[in-house]
């Protein structure tokens, strides 16, 4: 990553953050009115427009922040050693900051009220696993693509998103910042803010356990090789041979 001023980094994950969740609610918003009442034609729709957004905001802003737009994800990296914790530490403000003010900007552009907040539950020990799983696994796919392909990353998230949103039993919010922001917005992609707490615990604690798992299973065993021989000690063609 370009070696960029913190505040340029710090601009890059709200302003990704605030796209991405203005994708989230928008589309959410933009498939339920086009549905007809068909909920999976609306997450459908949902869906892809999430997981082609991810491609395109973590390809642009990647090379800036790293493109996190994800509190635990930061929180990761700074555990990994991979950021420092004073640079995360600025950086979860702004995801939430970002990711309240893209709610806002999605409601706006469909003429819904700015202030809102969500009525939607989503309870349950069955939800909450679920975001243990969808946050454990969107930990595994950056963990494993940065480590072995990294210029897949962006569409690497995107691809896991996308399956996650229909594999999952909570939609895979996977972000504790989203799911935050979301309970601020009584629409299609809402969550009540009495079901948030449970779902943010459930991916912290997802996101710490891929840490844990994946920097076990990637550490790869040092290779011994047999030292060089003393240039001495290598036998001339003529001592080699059996004449």
């Amino acid at each position: 990553m370009t070696d960029f001023s913190l505040a340029r980094r710090l601009t890059a994950e709200a302003l990704g953050t605030a796209l991405l969740l203005a994708v989230v609610i928008g589309s959410g918003i933009m498939g339920e009115r086009l549905a007809a009442g068909n909920t999976a034609i609306a997450l459908l729709g949902n869906t892809l427009a999430t997981g082609a957004a991810l491609v395109v905001l973590i390809t642009v802003f990647g090379p800036i922040s790293g493109a996190h737009f994800n509190p635990a994800v930061s929180l990761i990296m700074a555990i990994r050693g991979e950021l420092t914790w004073k640079v995360a530490a600025a950086y979860l403000p702004c995801q939430v900051l970002g990711a309240v003010l893209g709610v806002w900007i999605a409601h706006a552009m469909f003429g819904e009220p700015i202030m809102q907040v969500s009525l939607k539950l989503r309870e349950g020990p069955a939800q909450a696993f679920a975001e243990f799983v969808a946050t454990f696994g969107l930990l595994a796919t950056i963990l494993g693509v940065v480590r072995f392909k990294p210029d897949f990353t962006a569409i690497a998230v995107g691809l896991y998103i996308t399956a996650a949103y229909w594999f999952t039993a909570s939609t895979s919010f996977a972000n504790p910042a989203v799911t935050l922001a979301r309970s601020l917005s009584d629409t299609f992609a809402g969550i009540a803010p009495r079901s948030a707490p449970a779902f943010i615990l459930a991916q912290l604690a997802g996101a710490v356990a891929a840490s844990l798992v994946f920097g076990w299973l990637l550490k790869a065993r040092p290779v011994v090789r047999p030292a060089l021989a003393e240039p001495s000690e290598i036998a001339s063609p003529k001592a080699a041979s059996f004449g």
